[in-house]
């Protein structure tokens, strides 16, 4: 029961990004196979951490995500078909190798974290991004922002602004919520409001 799995998994209050995010998928494909999903991913993050040369900054390390990612595996943003189910399924990210902002951030995270990245969401508002946060007091305090929508591209605090002011209305200098952590929860929460959206625009 797929559907009953999932539910469960919610209802635990016990929110693992990866596992949860597949249970989601096999609601949609109740054969599918988690462990090819996630053996992917390992292989995806084991190829990073052989071309990961130490000692290495943060920024070399992102580098060498982004080459194995997206020229290398040649994962890239959907915008012909942004609207398309699959790419809110993180199986069907990993097979088609293309998706949206959210889910290519889900596949950064999760292959950063096997290759020892500490990377989270941000909860940015029509465009999901990753950080890597700053050591404050060290000479690497400042975030790191990702967008893997655009090929690991790394944003400044002032490029978010601007495409912030494109989704809304007014100066978005004062935004509050400009940068947000993202929480597990709410990064599921946000794939199934995306299905949600999708769903009703095909009725």
């Amino acid at each position: 029961d797929p559907a009953g799995d999932f539910r469960a998994f919610i209802r635990s209050l016990n929110y693992e990004l990866e596992s949860g995010s597949l249970l989601l998928a096999r609601t949609f494909t109740p054969t599918l196979n988690t462990g090819l999903c996630r053996a992917q991913l390992d292989e995806i993050a084991a190829r990073c951490r052989e071309l990961m040369i130490e000692p290495s900054t943060v920024r070399e390390k992102c580098r060498v995500l982004n080459r194995v990612l997206f020229h290398e595996w040649g994962f890239h943003g959907n915008r012909e078909h942004y609207t398309d189910p699959r790419n809110s399924f993180l199986n069907e990210v990993l097979d088609r190798r293309k998706g949206i902002p959210i889910t290519l951030a889900l596949v950064y995270i999760e292959v950063g974290r096997r290759a020892g990245i500490e990377l989270e969401g941000i909860n940015f508002p029509g465009h999901f991004l990753v950080r890597h946060r700053g050591v404050p007091g060290t000479q690497y305090s400042r975030d790191l922002i990702i967008d893997a929508h655009h090929g690991g591209a790394l944003l400044s605090e002032q490029v978010c602004r601007d495409l912030l002011t494109r989704h809304i209305e007014g100066d978005a200098a004062d935004a509050p919520p400009l940068l947000a952590h993202a929480t597990k929860r709410q990064i599921l929460a946000r794939m199934l409001l995306n299905l949600k959206q999708i769903g009703r625009a095909h009725v």
